[in-house]
């Protein structure tokens, strides 16, 4: 691979077996295929993604150890032209990002240097609210952040009053959801659910750690996990995001928010930290949807009939587009991972992929799991698994959106027998494959030693970067501008 000083511009590198990376640049691993191991450094690539794209200036993810040649791509403007997500990934603080799949050999060969640590786990969500009258300022938090409502720079001013006008015109709607599923979501138990199980599966690898939950719009907020591990004196932490593929509205967000506080903190910005970026190319992961696939398949009458309709959490098309989003990709290599698994088991049936939940005018991913639900029915397709291929815990858009809205709207365009997979929860399996990924991390944990210099906001073009989210915008204007929404936000704010 030809090694050039292009700015913004990352890829990663082969390795050789399974060894661990140790490039002085930040990097992260990841498994596209297999086992394999992957690092930053800065070069330029020339390569394919999963789908044959020629790519010239995008981080590929290449093979160490696979028997397909395949790419992941994370696209090179994410990391070039986006100030925002060029703090996390690309500024010049030493974050180091976890290492996914060793070989057993090497995990067991760190459990004597991680048990001198005081290892800590930090486990990231989105949140939910618990009750109905959470709804609204969760609603605010959610749209508050500037990684779900893009604004240009110059028009920053607008994201929190914009915020409180979404948050105040959806809450009614949004509440009605809630209280068809109970009244309020139920992530942040299965979270913790899932860190008590997480724990003790690190246990069970003689690795003693604590597991925190920092939820990113709701109780218990980022903020109060980090506090807690400052006062737990933790040595080397391991971030997990709970989610399998990496966006800049999941993942993307919560690791910035971690850059800002470690930061601004003496202790934490000495503090040996791993982040797991993405996951979803592990085989425990593979394997466990696979077997749930399989499970509910065989409550079919005629399991070989079943389409496999996998339904992804949906985002702007213009993050993909112009911020270089990787999340449409590893979604793609994602389902491409467990078909592949399920034909290994002789489990061959049609799939398709469709995205959900999109809100407002903007064109978001497509296609739309609604459309493509009623081109399906229309088709003469009568037996359909739904499986929620974004999440590994229930809630409203699994528990409300896909098996009250969905399958309503499946039956009445003709499909007659409707399975839903569950999310994944704490199937041990899952669990035990997650414990595995934070033993992998820990020997990758880097110090965040970054001077104010370093980590002063990036130099950028400002009328470049106004005309490129310009459009993202107009929505913004015209909500606040229509006088029936002036209207309704007078009578609920004042």
């Amino acid at each position: 691979m030809e090694t050039a000083s292009l700015s913004g511009v990352l890829s990663y590198t082969k390795l050789p077996g399974s060894s661990l990376c140790n490039s002085d640049d930040r990097f992260w691993s990841s498994v596209p295929r297999g086992r394999r191991i992957a690092c930053f450094s800065r070069q330029s690539s020339n390569g394919f993604n999963g789908f044959h794209k020629p790519l010239s200036k995008a981080l590929v993810i290449s093979n160490s150890c696979s028997k397909t040649r395949n790419h992941a791509v994370l696209k090179g403007p994410f990391f070039r032209d986006d100030p925002i997500q060029k703090k996390i990934l690309n500024s010049e603080a030493n974050w180091s990002v976890g290492v996914c799949t060793l070989g057993e050999n090497v995990v067991e060969s760190h459990h004597v240097h991680v048990t001198d640590e005081k290892i800590g786990v930090l486990l990231l969500n989105l949140g939910g609210p618990e009750t109905l009258q959470d709804v609204q300022p969760f609603l605010y938090n959610l749209f508050a952040d500037p990684d779900i409502i893009r604004l240009p720079r110059l028009f920053k001013f607008l994201q929190r009053p914009l915020a409180k006008l979404i948050s105040v015109l959806r809450a009614p709607k949004s509440k009605e959801g809630y209280a068809a599923i109970g009244g309020g979501s139920p992530l942040r138990k299965i979270t913790d659910e899932q860190a008590n199980a997480i724990r003790m599966a690190l246990e069970a690898k003689n690795v003693n750690a604590n597991v925190y939950v920092g939820m990113r719009y709701w109780y218990p907020f980022t903020e109060e996990a980090i506090e807690q591990i400052k006062r737990d004196r933790i040595t080397k932490l391991v971030v997990l995001p709970l989610y399998p593929q990496f966006s800049i509205s999941t993942t993307g967000s919560s690791v910035r928010v971690l850059q800002d506080i470690f930061r601004e903190d003496a202790y934490l910005s000495r503090l040996p930290v791993s982040v797991i970026l993405s996951w979803y190319q592990r085989q425990g992961y593979i394997s466990s949807m696979a077997d749930l696939i399989n499970e509910e398949l065989e409550k079919f009458a005629k399991p070989e009939e079943v389409m496999i309709f996998f339904s992804a959490h949906g985002v702007p098309l213009s993050y993909v587009e112009d911020a270089g989003d990787p999340y449409k990709d590893q979604m793609e290599e994602c389902i491409y991972l467990i078909m592949q698994e399920l034909k290994a088991r002789g489990i061959a049936n049609d799939h398709t992929l469709a995205y959900q939940s999109r809100v407002g005018p903007v064109q978001w991913l497509k296609p739309y799991t609604d459309e493509v639900l009623v081109e399906l029915g229309q088709k003469g397709v009568k037996s359909l698994l739904a499986v929620p291929i974004s999440f590994v815990s229930e809630h409203i858009e699994t528990l409300e959106e896909i098996d009250m809205e969905y399958k309503h709207l499946a039956l009445e365009s003709g499909i007659e027998n409707w399975g839903r997979v569950p999310a994944l929860g704490c199937t041990s399996s899952f669990i035990t494959d997650l414990a595995d990924a934070v033993v992998e991390a820990l020997p990758s944990a880097k110090a965040l030693s970054a001077s104010r210099e370093d980590t002063e906001e990036l130099e950028y073009d400002p009328m470049r970067y106004l005309v490129k989210l310009f459009f993202g915008s107009i929505l913004a204007f015209f909500l606040l501008l229509t006088p029936s929404v002036v209207h309704a936000f007078r009578n609920h704010i004042f």
